[in-house]
């Protein structure tokens, strides 16, 4: 049985690593795929909690949150291609967002 401070350090590792790519990377896809990252860490720790608990609240609730992370992966990913569209280039360093 794996325990509750288990999953925690991974999802601390799991957030850290997601919060250096969103700092790092000027790719804005690889950026929003380490928000992802970052959402799905907070998502394992809330699971771990919901089960040392004993309750399953928990789970509902991640289940509501990647419902509702679907839905912004899809709104994302339509907003990159229509940057990428207009701007011809995914490199955030390569446009300012006020000087649309």
């Amino acid at each position: 049985m794996v325990t509750i401070p288990a999953f925690l350090v991974v999802a601390v590792v799991l957030f850290g690593i997601g919060c250096v790519g969103v700092m790092i990377s000027r790719n804005i896809i690889i950026m929003f795929m380490c928000v992802e990252l970052m959402l799905n860490a907070a998502n394992l720790a809330l699971i771990a909690f919901s089960q040392a608990l004993g309750k399953e609240d928990g789970h509902v609730m991640v289940f509501l949150v990647l419902t509702v992370a679907a839905a912004e992966a899809a709104v994302g990913l339509a907003m990159v291609i229509m940057i990428f569209r207009n701007r011809e280039t995914i490199n955030i360093d390569r446009f300012g967002i006020l000087k649309w």
